[in-house]
């Protein structure tokens, strides 16, 4: 790392990996520092440009040629905008996350991201919404820490890392491969596509974007645990011989059903793992999009009680969780025309678009149209929009061994709300969790069409009484 010497002008080709979330209207990722001490705009806005020397992602914007090629490029790229606005209560977040959510990002004029400050007397909430083709959650959680140092002291020089390992063909490890059949098959969709490619832009994006949130609602739940709660959680854990992040997810599977009863997708589960320390390079604090998931079958057995249907999910995790073959399908990513990746967002929602809509004619007829997009949606269960394919998906930052003080100021705790690169209305549950200043936040993330926030309540309620249960005598 380098200190002082301003960053160099940054710029290079999206990787396909990064271009799966091209124009999505809902890969969005919401971290929510929760600050004691009174924060200023202009305090914000000092933090925020020093801050942005360190990141290469937060002087950027996306600029395309005629063939659909996209490119970061720090040349051109404007400020991140940001808003300060009173603060009403602890909840008052989410309101604004709900607001700035379904306001499309200006990816050509400056950085995907944009950050809101709820200002009191004496505490202050600050709201980051970026998008995922610039983010993953730990990059909001190093941001918010990287903010927090500067905001608390107003002479610290920023550090500057180097550009960002990329995820790609030349950083995923040699002994992830994909076999000469699947290359071969890859192959002949890429021919296909190539014959009758459909190429989107940014008012294909704005138009879909009101679309999906004319049709979706998203709804959001914050459990936040206090100090002791979370100790006696983590302890909990270790006595039984499980992980928080597995105990978190057997709790939500085991609530859901609980409440709603036995449905056949509660058995599908997605568990995000970093990418971070499984590259060839290391990654370190590095702001991009380095997650992977964990995807499984699991089904709780009845007569055993919660915290030995834990066990048997932690053994089945535990070998996928220390294996790389979450990378398996950012390698096969590498091998698809990345204009495919970056149309199966419009395959999904295409069809929403009403017909008083500028793209209305373009985007329906794509939408409808049998095409190898769709085919590897079909293949995957998810060409349906309003069809759940996974009933819960967990994203765990873990503990964040952040300072809790940073000069006159408090990081009282952080709140994520993950995002994801499927549509909401496809997944039963998004549970986000990270622990920081010693404090648990959960966030229960659902889509207000395919189950009630009265549901999801008892839901949490549940989940929460089979984690703090007392031992046994």
């Amino acid at each position: 790392m380098i200190r002082n010497p301003l960053p160099k002008e940054y710029e290079r080709a999206l990787t396909p990996v990064e271009r799966l979330f091209t124009r999505s209207p809902f890969s969005l990722v919401t971290m929510v520092a929760r600050i004691k001490g009174r924060v200023s705009e202009s305090m914000l806005r000092d933090a925020l440009d020093k801050t942005a020397l360190r990141h290469p992602n937060l002087r950027t914007r996306i600029v395309e040629d005629a063939q659909g090629n996209s490119r970061f490029t720090s040349e051109g790229a404007g400020a991140i905008p940001i808003e300060v606005v009173p603060r009403k209560s602890d909840e008052h977040w989410m309101e604004v996350v709900e607001e700035t959510s379904q306001v499309p990002f200006k990816f050509s004029e400056r950085p995907a991201i944009r950050l809101v400050l709820l200002q009191s007397l004496d505490r202050s909430d600050l709201v980051i919404v970026c998008h995922h083709i610039i983010c993953d959650g730990l990059s909001l959680a190093y941001l918010s820490r990287d903010l927090m140092r500067h905001l608390g002291d107003a002479t610290l020089e920023p550090v500057i890392l180097p550009n960002p390992v990329l995820v790609d063909e030349d950083t995923i490890p040699a002994n992830v491969s994909l076999n000469f059949v699947v290359q071969a098959v890859l192959g002949k969709i890429n021919k296909k596509w190539q014959q009758d490619r459909v190429v989107f832009d940014q008012q294909d994006y704005q138009d879909l974007t009101t679309a999906y949130w004319q049709k979706f609602h998203h709804s959001t739940l914050p459990i936040e645990l206090t100090g002791e709660q979370t100790d006696a959680l983590v302890a909990r854990c270790k006595a039984e011989g499980v992980t928080v992040n597995t105990a978190l997810t057997a709790a939500f599977v085991d609530a859901q059903i609980s409440v709603q009863g036995m449905q056949a997708t509660h058995s599908s589960i997605g568990i995000a793992a970093s990418l971070r320390d499984r590259l060839r390079l290391p990654v370190g604090e590095a702001m991009g999009f380095y997650a992977g998931v964990i995807t499984l079958k699991y089904k709780r057995t009845r007569t055993a009680s919660f915290w030995e249907n834990a066990r048997r999910l932690h053994r089945r995790i535990k070998p996928l969780a220390h294996g790389l073959s979450m990378l398996k399908d950012p390698l096969t990513w590498c091998h698809l025309d990345p204009t495919i990746l970056e149309a199966m967002n419009f395959k999904k929602l295409g069809g929403l678009v009403r017909q008083d809509v500028n793209r209305h004619e373009k985007l329906t007829a794509f939408a409808k149209k049998d095409d190898v997009v769709q085919g590897i949606l079909k293949r995957g269960r998810m060409d349906a929009v309003d069809k759940i394919f996974m009933g819960t998906a967990v994203t765990n930052l873990t503990r964040l061994d952040f300072p809790r003080n940073y000069g006159e100021l408090e990081l009282d705790r952080l709140i994520l709300q993950p995002g994801g690169a499927f549509p909401l209305s496809q997944v039963g549950l998004v549970v986000g969790a990270v622990t920081c200043s010693g404090k648990l936040s959960l966030v229960l993330e659902f889509a207000e069409e395919t189950v009630s926030t009265d549901t999801m309540r008892q839901v949490g309620d549940k989940a929460l009484e089979l984690l703090l249960s007392r031992p046994t005598p």
